[in-house]
């Protein structure tokens, strides 16, 4: 039987990078936390990336929750979900355009920026060594982008998967991989 953790063992887990423990906590909050920047942001595209944002800065301060002032993780989750979606509200209306070409989106989505900054410091099998510290979905989507070549759509329609999850999968999942190879000393910063 499958032990159920608290939110507060959840962050002090996340604290000492264990990256099931953020996958829990992103299962539990994730439709909270996106109906929110929703209705902050009021675009479901900016919305998902507000959610990533907010999980992954969560996931680099999860040391910085403070237990003994009787903190909620759940308020905090929504408090950091809140200033992000502020955030991206003001980028939307600071001027620039809103239209950007396809192309241009599917290349920012894919992030391959850190993989290059990746892949051009380490050995193939260290790679491997931090993929297996991350959770399966967001292993399986790397593997099958990188190591198989598939687009995101491809990856989608393999999985049968929603393309949205594929693409949040792979941005945490290789923001992830950069933190946790960062870590360990593989990559420096």
């Amino acid at each position: 039987m499958t032990e159920v953790l608290n939110d507060g063992k959840l962050i002090q887990m996340m604290s000492v990078r264990d990256s099931q423990a953020l996958m829990t906590l992103y299962d539990r909050y994730n439709r909270l936390a996106f109906a929110l920047a929703y209705r902050i942001v009021g675009d479901p595209f900016f919305a998902e990336e507000v959610v990533q944002d907010a999980f992954l800065l969560a996931w680099n301060r999860a040391e910085t929750f403070d237990h003994d002032r009787g903190g909620n993780v759940r308020g905090w989750l929504m408090t950091i979900v809140h200033n992000r979606s502020i955030d991206m509200r003001r980028k939307q209306y600071d001027g620039k355009p809103r239209m950007v070409p396809l192309e241009d989106v599917e290349q920012k989505l894919s992030t391959p920026d850190a993989w290059a900054e990746i892949s051009s410091r380490v050995t193939g099998e260290q790679v491997r060594e931090a993929l297996k510290q991350l959770p399966l979905e967001q292993r399986r989507a790397i593997e099958l982008a990188y190591f198989d070549d598939m687009t995101h759509h491809q990856i989608a329609e393999h999985e049968g998967t929603p393309l949205g999850t594929v693409k949040g999968r792979l941005r945490l999942g290789l923001k992830l991989l950069y933190s946790v190879m960062s870590t360990s000393g593989e990559v420096s910063l």
